[in-house]
């Protein structure tokens, strides 16, 4: 019976020594375990910057302008920027097609502003561009007007009330990081919705439309999400 017993303690102490080295050692050849997710979030993090892409700002660090996955509703976009032009129309004085060019011929803002994806993750990153009042301005925005509607090349919407893009002077992005924005981040233009959910932030943003429709749906608002956008931490 006590060699039965010896025998059992040996078995169960070899058992749990297994599982000791299991949670401490990190498989061989993948991604590292949470035992050592700092290393691993960092590697992954700063195999996604660019090649003179800036990665500190004003004593904070940055994050990489890519983000850890493709999460648009068609796949990336890849606009050919000899024949685009951004759109300014809806309740407007004068609809109006601006270029590129035209866009980065405005005062430019540089703001380092955080995004928060629903899946779980934010990066925050040095976006440069104009000031969205500025751009709509061009084409004179009616006293009836409420919302501003963002379109996509890739059929993708969503809205914010004029006056919180007025009064937060929110920005059209067409650089982060010190970079032309990448395809990836929505070249050439980005609507940076600050404090709001990411699915209210707009990539290849191709017109910008003035509306007295407050309750308007874009594209995951459609789909249940909340038409705020609001960020609660």
């Amino acid at each position: 019976m006590k060699k039965s017993v010896l025998i059992l303690s040996s078995l169960l102490g070899l058992i749990c020594l297994s599982f000791l080295i299991g949670c401490a050692a990190p498989p061989s050849g993948g991604e590292t375990t949470a035992a050592s997710s700092a290393d691993a979030v960092s590697s992954a993090t700063l195999s996604r910057f660019r090649e003179g892409e800036i990665k500190e700002y004003d004593g904070a660090n940055l994050d990489p302008a890519i983000g850890p996955r493709d999460n648009s509703i068609k796949g990336v976009q890849h606009v050919d920027i000899s024949t685009y032009t951004l759109r300014i129309d809806g309740l407007v004085d004068n609809p109006v097609d601006l270029t590129y060019e035209d866009v980065l011929k405005l005062d430019a803002y540089e703001r380092k502003i955080t995004l928060y994806c629903v899946e779980g993750w934010n990066a925050t990153i040095l976006w440069k561009g104009a000031l969205l009042q500025e751009i709509m301005e061009k084409a004179g925005i009616q006293t009836g007007a409420n919302t501003v509607i963002f379109h996509s090349v890739d059929g993708y919407t969503t809205s914010l009330p004029l006056e919180t893009i007025i009064s937060g002077q929110l920005i059209l992005a067409y650089g982060a990081n010190g970079l032309t924005l990448p395809d990836e981040a929505g070249y050439p233009f980005i609507f940076v919705a600050e404090d709001k959910q990411g699915y209210k932030w707009a990539r290849w943003v191709s017109e910008i439309e003035l509306s007295d429709d407050p309750s308007y749906q874009g594209y995951w608002e459609q789909r249940g999400y909340p038409n705020s956008g609001d960020f609660v931490q």
